[in-house]
């Protein structure tokens, strides 16, 4: 992996990012409201779980 490669993820998460707050700015308050409703263990294990997917698609790409 590259500094390439890691500046172009970077750029398309703010890519993917900045389409859903330009197209959907409603549905980003909606989703924010419900996290703060969830409990921080909730967060924690939903980030965890977002992690895990994204090194394995990461891993699935590279092979």
């Amino acid at each position: 992996m590259t500094g390439t490669d890691i500046l172009t993820g970077i750029a398309m998460v703010l890519v993917i990012e900045g389409l859903v707050y330009a197209l959907a700015p409603s549905l980003v308050e909606r989703l924010l409201e419900a996290m703060r409703e969830m409990p921080p263990e909730a967060r924690r294990t939903l980030g965890l779980v977002t992690l895990v997917t994204g090194v394995t698609l990461l891993w699935i790409a590279k092979a």
